[in-house]
Formats: C-alpha cells, structure tokens, sequence
C-alpha cells in the first residue's frame, strides 16, 4: 500500500498523533509519500517518520493507493489540488477546528488506518467546480471543491459582477464580491454570506453575493449543467478571483466562466459517518445556552 501524505502548521499537542500515524503506518508496512512542505514541518520536530520520500505539487502521484490530509478543512482542500484528476482516495484527519470535510478526530488514527489496510471504508464522491478563463491565473489548478469568488480589491467601493447562465442574463451583481458554490461549499464561504445549506449529491451550484447593495438580491441555486459566465466592473481595475483558499489578482479584461469539472474528488468515510450527524453537530443544531 502507498500513501501520500500532507500537512500544514501543527501545534505541540499534534505531535504525539503525528507520531502515531506514522507508527500505525510503517506496522504495516506502507510505502510512505510526504509533501515536501509537510516534510520541512515536522523535521524541526522529534517526529520520526521512518523510511519516506517526498514529493511537490504537480509531481506523478499515480501509484499512490491514499492521500492522507492532516489538519482542519483548508489542508484538505490544498491535498485535493494535489491528487487533482487521479482521483485518489482522500482521508482526512482533523486536527483543526471545525471539520466538515476533514471528519476524522486524531483521536482516531489507529482505527483509521486499519479501516484502509482492511478496506472498511465507503468513498463519498463530490463535485468539484471548474474556472473557464482566457488567461492560465492558476497554473493549471483551475478547479475548486468549496466554490469560486470574484471579490473587490484595492478599494472600498463596491464591484458589478454581471452574471449569464448559459449565455442568458441573470443579474447584474453590485455587492463586495460573488461566489458560486458547489454543494460541499453551501457550508463554507457561501454559509456566512447567506447561502443555503445543500447535501453533497445534489448536482447544483449556489450562486451567493457577498454584501449585496440590493437586499432583495437574494442566493440562487441553479443546475451544475449550467454554464455561469460573469463581466466585472468597478472602480478599482483590478479584482480577486479565488479558487478555495488560492487566490489571484486580475483585471477587467478578463473573460470567466465556471462549470462542472470533469472528473470529482473522493473522499474516505469510514463506519459511523453521517453527513446529516456531522451538520448538526458542527452548527451545534439543538443546543441552547438556556438548557
């Protein structure tokens, strides 16, 4: 079995769970991967991880059976961008916060492992978005699990985002910025401005405004079929467009789009894990500080 594996920051309470996966690994006898910026983390640290060989973004991960993620939501998504169209099985452990797609707890690690080595494990396949664009902004990773936003920049003034769904107009958009969302980010960027909670398989895309001028402007939720094109205009000529927690600066010319990407990510869910279980507790949904 050969594993990838990739991390951000970690505190010193991290350490010992770091250590234990690399144990729970070379016990059974895995062929270890580690990013090259993970690798540079932990080799100021006692961790010892055994026999491994590191790897950069864009290097041939074809051979590898797992991506292990280790970190909260945002080390998840730049291991996606690392696993890319191979499709590669992703199980992330949470060492972060709050956890909607890094879902299992460190505390878990040798239950974990086990659950790959014995193939008692479900794949939960999501959707990811795609940035048509007439300039390569970034490099090649012109996809997103969570969503894509063209925000404001270098003023406070707002932006007009004009909006067309298969080449017919929708709105003119004048807020801070735009985000369309896939349904795996309804629970992050496009869920503090507003937007609706949708199940990972519902084949849609959300399209969100981030502090609209017009509050009757409100999120949309359109088929992931579509093609969303968008002009922008503003006082400021040059704007953000982000893909997760990547971002660019552009300026007006540009010409974007999104759509479905062409292949998904596949994330390792193993026994116990519910979606529905795992909203609620996240948004402490039935808790009142009265009780």
């Amino acid at each position: 079995m050969k594993i990838a594996i990739h991390g951000r920051q970690f505190n010193e309470e991290s350490v010992q769970s770091i250590q234990k996966l690399f144990d729970e690994l070379n016990q059974i006898k895995a062929e270890l991967l580690i990013s090259k910026y993970f690798h540079d983390k932990i080799s100021r640290t006692s961790i010892k991880a055994g026999n491994y060989e590191t790897y950069q973004l864009k290097d041939d991960l074809s051979d590898v059976d797992f991506m292990i993620s280790l970190g909260g939501d945002g080390t998840l998504l730049e291991a996606v961008t690392h696993v890319g169209r191979l499709e590669i099985p992703v199980l992330g452990i949470n060492m972060g916060r709050l956890g909607f797609l890094a879902t299992t707890h460190q505390h878990s690690i040798s239950s974990a492992i086990e659950a790959l080595y014995k193939n008692y494990y479900k794949i939960d396949q999501r959707s990811l978005i795609h940035l048509i664009a007439d300039k390569d902004i970034f490099d090649g990773l012109n996809f997103g699990l969570n969503e894509m936003t063209i925000l404001k920049k270098d003023t406070s003034s707002m932006i007009v985002v004009h909006a067309y769904i298969d080449g017919e107009y929708l709105n003119s958009y004048w807020a801070d910025g735009l985000i369309v969302s896939t349904p795996t980010g309804s629970t992050g960027y496009s869920l503090s401005c507003g937007g609706p909670l949708v199940l990972p398989q519902s084949n849609n895309f959300i399209i969100t405004p981030v502090s609209p001028h017009n509050l009757n402007v409100r999120p949309m939720i359109v088929s992931d079929k579509s093609v969303i094109s968008f002009e922008i205009e503003g006082r400021s000529k040059n704007f953000l467009v982000s893909l997760d927690s990547r971002s660019y600066t552009v300026d007006a010319s540009i010409q974007l789009a999104v759509k479905k990407e062409d292949f998904a990510v596949k994330l390792v869910k193993l026994d116990g894990y519910n979606f529905l279980d795992n909203l609620r507790q996240k948004l402490n949904w039935g808790l009142d500080v009265r009780n």
